[in-house]
């Protein structure tokens, strides 16, 4: 009997959170939405399962989401095996012909599909591509000292519209073509989510890390700041570090027609569905409005 109760209890709360969520399912029924996703997560099954359950639960209930990965680790792990040493200018890695060739296997092939595979196991339908099909995402380089290290100059999006308007969700590998013939680009994760999503004029672009979110000076994670505060504390040396080019790529997706942008810890039980649908959030929203529940018509 006390498990019985302890059942109907469970159903209850279940229940009663579906029902507070509403305002929330109405306000993004039609939106769409950029996840980037990366770090620890996408070495781990479970993590990988939970995630692709919440980007299947998401496309359920009407958002229309765009996943774009990262996969350092993995491209890291290849290297060594190949006996491919890594040189680096001011910490950041050279890329040359031989490591791109590298980068562009693991993350489009090894990566990728993984992905699409756990999201197809989760009940949905997706479909894996690179920044380099239909011409996605051409860059040019971001540093000649780095090598084929791009950064993106010319988006063409519609391929993307074309798949989530069917119904599919795609998923896609940070890699772009260039301007020249056969060549190849290996772009930051955040920064190729971060022009993703302006192209699409995304509703929300989420950016998946291993921390906690933005901190203050006092080290107390900040749950909605502006871009000018952004701006300031980056001035100040309190936004410093990894969290610089996020709070960067932030910037300049909401200067492209992001309406918000949250950096949140993917570690998180759920942290998309918890960021999306609920009161509490999961992290550092940057925006520069007021925030909008209330539905809307869908676009």
């Amino acid at each position: 009997m006390k498990q019985q109760t302890l059942t109907m209890q469970d159903a209850i709360h279940t229940a009663k959170m579906l029902s507070e969520a509403l305002p929330y399912l109405q306000r993004y029924s039609g939106a769409v939405v950029v996840v980037k996703f990366g770090g620890n997560a996408m070495g781990d099954d479970a993590a990988m399962a939970e995630f692709a359950r919440d980007i299947v639960l998401m496309r359920q209930v009407g958002v229309n989401p765009v996943v774009v990965h990262g996969g350092g680790p993995m491209i890291n792990d290849m290297l060594n095996k190949l006996g491919i040493k890594s040189e680096f200018v001011r910490g950041k890695r050279v890329t040359d012909k031989a490591t791109v060739q590298v980068v562009e296997m693991i993350l489009s092939g090894l990566v990728n599909k993984r992905i699409v595979q756990a999201i197809m196991d989760a009940g949905g339908r997706a479909v894996g591509i690179s920044g380099k099909d239909d011409d996605l995402m051409v860059c040019e380089a971001d540093d000649p000292e780095l090598g084929f290290v791009g950064r993106p100059i010319e988006m063409n999006v519609q391929v993307l519209r074309d798949l989530y308007a069917a119904g599919i969700i795609p998923v896609i590998a940070p890699v772009g073509t260039g301007m020249a013939d056969n060549e190849t680009f290996n772009v930051n994760g955040d920064t190729a989510a971060g022009a993703i999503a302006g192209a699409l004029q995304a509703d929300r672009l989420l950016l998946l890390t291993d921390v906690s979110g933005v901190k203050n000076a006092a080290g107390e994670v900040m749950t909605a700041i502006t871009p000018d505060e952004v701006r300031q504390m980056i001035a100040d040396g309190v936004i410093a570090g990894g969290m610089i080019p996020k709070t960067e790529t932030a910037l300049k997706a909401i200067d492209e027609g992001v309406r918000a942008v949250t950096i949140l810890d993917g570690r998180i039980p759920n942290a998309c569905l918890l960021e999306l649908f609920t009161d509490h959030g999961a992290g550092s929203q940057i925006r520069s409005t007021a925030p909008r529940v209330r539905p809307h018509v869908k676009r």
